[in-house]
């Protein structure tokens, strides 16, 4: 089963989170502005792809770009995945529930992170 991770990621550009989806190649990657859970909706941007290094790693960032703490950890499924839209479903140790990210029709590089939580 695929897995994900979210690091808390301290740096020049504030603080963000970034939410990681392993997929054969590498770790697709969004900036999160909140916590995954801080709110039913939350702004994402799509960042160039990672390694899958991250899905183990803490600490500092080479050229000065800050350092990241794993916040959360588990394993995804996917239950839809078009251009616009992704939704998967976590089961991590803090988030167990279903994410979805949709591209903004303003700005193809903007998403909206939307996390419901299975009770």
């Amino acid at each position: 089963m695929p897995r994900f991770v979210v690091l808390e990621h301290t740096g020049p550009q504030g603080l963000h989170w970034d939410f990681m989806l392993e997929t054969q190649e590498a770790l697709t990657t969004w900036a999160i502005a909140e916590p995954p859970d801080a709110a039913p909706q939350v702004a994402a941007e799509a960042l160039p792809d990672h390694r899958k290094a991250y899905l183990d790693y803490e600490g500092p960032i080479s050229d000065e770009r800050g350092s990241v703490t794993r916040w959360d950890r588990g394993t995804y499924q996917l239950q839809r995945h078009d251009l616009d839209e992704i939704v998967v479903v976590l089961a991590g140790e803090t988030l167990v529930g279903e994410v979805t990210l949709r591209r903004s029709t303003d700005d193809p590089a903007q998403w909206t992170f939307s996390y419901v939580p299975y009770v």
